[in-house]
């Protein structure tokens, strides 16, 4: 019978970029427990942290810082599909994405900007002064696309932001 810090190892482990919350879910353990563990487990070097947009990861020891904020990005539905069709299409303007991931601009230039800040993705000037969006290092991002899938709570966080998005109007204001 394993314990509970070899069961939070072991979660973290099979799910890089795990958060807090999503952890004492699937192991069904109170959040001072989880604290202590993770706690523990940190300052032991067992585990690694990654904190995006206030949000704090939890990945094992073996993915590098830019490795870390990729998977924690990657985690959010809007974020994955930014970056899916930045890896089929190569770079693409920022309304394009807007277009095709039927968003607000704002909502599409906050994960952009997380993208850019994280530097996973870099912004340039087109054709007409449009902003272009493109992966810095698209054969790494691909990979670590293929280790992760946004959780329950990260997509429901998502859906709930388009349905404000489609209740403002996609431009992101009122339509009243």
């Amino acid at each position: 019978m394993s314990t509970v810090r070899e069961q939070v190892r072991e979660s973290v482990s099979a799910n890089p970029g795990i958060h807090f919350n999503e952890l004492t879910r699937r192991l069904d353990i109170a959040t001072g427990q989880a604290q202590y563990h993770l706690r523990k487990l940190v300052r032991a070097g067992d585990i690694n942290t990654e904190e995006i947009r206030g949000r704090t990861h939890y990945f094992d020891r073996e993915h590098d810082p830019w490795e870390r904020r990729t998977i924690a990005l990657v985690r959010r539905e809007t974020t994955r599909s930014i970056v899916g069709h930045l890896l089929e299409d190569g770079p693409l303007a920022s309304v394009e994405l807007v277009d095709r991931l039927d968003v607000a601009r704002s909502t599409v230039s906050w994960h952009v900007e997380s993208l850019i800040e994280a530097g996973v993705a870099e912004k340039s000037y087109g054709q007409r002064g449009r902003a272009v969006v493109a992966l810095t290092r698209p054969t790494e991002t691909r990979r670590l696309l293929q280790t992760v899938e946004p959780s329950l709570a990260d997509r429901l966080v998502d859906r709930f932001s388009r349905l404000v998005d489609d209740s403002l109007g996609r431009d992101g204001y009122s339509n009243n």
